[in-house]
């Protein structure tokens, strides 16, 4: 095996993580640490079309969504927003125009609010012209809750995405149901 080899296997190219991220989801509870809302506010956010899962929404009882890495940074940001007394049809509007947005790009964004209007600034010049405005009251950097949340989902359970979960390498919750559904069938 050559050299070239082995130090491809031990440090992946950006492309291979990425994917890898795609094949990684978090159910709800986990959503809520990472992001640091209640469950209440992420089933009531997830009803409202606020924040919804894009790897997997709820299909009936028993089932659960599955949020992805950007699904849970956009939940975070929400909360710091409705924190600082945003109203919700204004963090709406900011939503929207985050969910077009790829996590490399939301990166680069710095959010600043004048307590009504919430302002994207992508540049250290956009952010001092605001200021200058006297628009900018507050900011959230999204790099920084970027930051912060990858850290915290280092440590909690995650769900691959490629895997059914209900075959055999699913959980055992899974197949019992799946065996109860086909007997009824």
């Amino acid at each position: 095996m050559s050299d070239r080899h082995i130090q491809d296997a031990l440090f992946p190219d950006a492309r291979e993580a990425a994917v890898r991220a795609d094949l990684v989801g978090y159910r709800g509870p986990v959503a809520c640490n990472a992001a640091g809302i209640t469950y209440r506010q992420l089933d009531y956010w997830a009803r409202t079309g606020l924040v919804a899962p894009s790897i997997r929404t709820a299909s009936g009882s028993g089932s659960q969504r599955l949020y992805s890495f950007k699904d849970i940074l956009v939940l975070k940001v929400v909360k710091r927003l409705l924190d600082t007394g945003i109203s919700l049809q204004n963090v709406r509007t900011a939503v929207d125009h985050l969910r077009q947005r790829g996590v490399d790009d939301l990166a680069n964004i710095t959010l600043l609010s004048d307590g009504t209007t919430v302002y994207e600034c992508t540049s250290a010049e956009e952010v001092v012209d605001l200021l200058a405005g006297g628009q900018g009251v507050f900011g959230i950097a999204v790099s920084g809750a970027l930051k912060e949340l990858t850290g915290s989902l280092e440590h909690l359970p995650s769900v691959r995405t490629d895997v059914d979960e209900t075959s055999t390498a699913g959980d055992e919750l899974a197949r019992r149901r799946m065996a109860r559904k086909a007997a009824t069938a």
